[in-house]
């Protein structure tokens, strides 16, 4: 079995409608912006049972300036008009106390203040800001987490977006690949090898664009069956093996929907194609609807897909998922009596999701 049964639902039976997608996303953006009070509380499903549930997070993956970036990206493309002016907000964040102050995590484009001032540049650019975002890029360029969330593939991401050289990074990153084609991550006091976008070799090619044999080493760790094929967490591992609860992770972070929405275009069609048949075989996940380990993450693989291969059933099963995770925010929200205010782990980046299957093709949204 290449995927846990109980940790996907069946596909709700529910035809396409952009008409309710849209309904969908204004009623989580007018619920995110209601709920603002200079940031937004924590959901309880994101702060283990012994943190402090009444403190606010200000970085993108967690906090209030990936919630920002989303409803900006949303009203950009004119699914939204916004009834704040959030750029006070992220200035003032920036002189919060960090979010994670023991993780060394100044630098990181998910948990640090790089996000924060990315996102603020994007609404309100500014030289000074560039100025400092050139030097914490900078100093991020030998990071040894190699990875997405906390090292420096999410801040060569932010340094091309900006226009900023960012060579001595992609070198020194291209210099730590290993024989196996394989990058190590120094993450949380051990040292791994992850394969997916969030902390490993996905996350480190989508950063380089350009690196060799990304088919044939995915091809060689992959564990296939009847057409169909998942990845561990870590190169060698049984699928399950090493997980808590012991389940298999077939979601955006680890398994195969991450790695095929992320490096689909780069795959070998007929492995890529494998993967998104056990992502749409597994079906929606139990999780919830959000983009790290929920239904829209997993239904970034279709619209990889989609891209790939021209073939229009994968936008048909991309809007499946996305009517399907639209249903699951409305019934996380009466579950808990509130939502749930991420980018990543969230309602918002869910609505990107539903945006994106609404106009036909679109990516997560990295950096």
């Amino acid at each position: 079995m290449l995927f846990t049964p109980e940790a996907h639902e069946s596909l709700a039976d529910e035809t396409w409608s952009a008409e309710r997608v849209r309904t969908a996303i204004a009623s989580i953006v007018a619920d995110a912006e209601s709920a603002f009070d200079d940031g937004w509380p924590t959901h309880s499903q994101d702060v283990d049972e012994h943190d402090d549930a009444s403190r606010q997070f200000r970085t993108v993956y967690l906090g209030g300036a990936g919630v920002v970036d989303a409803l900006h990206r949303l009203a950009r493309r004119g699914f939204v008009e916004l009834r704040r002016d959030y750029v006070p907000y992220l200035e003032r964040s920036l002189e919060a106390q960090p979010d994670f102050p023991d993780e060394d995590a100044e630098c990181s484009l998910w948990m640090g203040e790089t996000g924060i001032r990315l996102v603020l540049q994007r609404l309100a650019p500014s030289r000074a800001n560039l100025e400092r975002l050139s030097d914490l890029i900078a100093a991020n360029e030998r990071d040894e987490r190699s990875e997405l969330m906390w090292g420096s593939p999410g801040t060569i991401l932010a340094g091309r977006e900006l226009g900023l050289d960012v060579t001595a990074s992609i070198e020194w990153l291209h210099g730590q690949r290993d024989a196996e084609g394989l990058w190590t991550q120094k993450l949380y006091g051990r040292s791994t090898r992850y394969l997916g976008p969030a902390h490993g070799f996905a996350g480190c090619v989508l950063a380089l664009g350009d690196v060799a044999a990304v088919s044939e080493t995915l091809q060689r760790l992959a564990v296939e069956e009847d057409g169909r094929v998942n990845w561990p967490p870590l190169p060698g591992m049984r699928l399950g093996e090493g997980s808590r609860d012991g389940q298999i992770r077939t979601q955006w972070c680890h398994g195969a929907p991450g790695i095929i929405a992320t490096l689909a275009y780069i795959l070998d069609e007929e492995l890529a194609v494998a993967g998104g048949e056990l992502t749409w075989r597994a079906g929606p996940l139990r999780k919830g609807a959000n983009l790290c380990h929920g239904t829209a993450g997993n239904g970034y693989a279709f619209l990889a897909l989609l891209e790939r291969t021209g073939d229009e059933r994968w936008l048909t099963r991309a809007r499946a998922f996305a009517m399907h995770a639209a249903r699951q925010v409305e019934q996380s929200r009466s579950d808990y009596g509130r939502g749930r205010y991420t980018l990543w782990t969230g309602d918002l980046g869910t609505a990107l999701y539903l945006a994106d299957c609404t106009d036909g093709g679109g990516k997560p949204p990295l950096p």
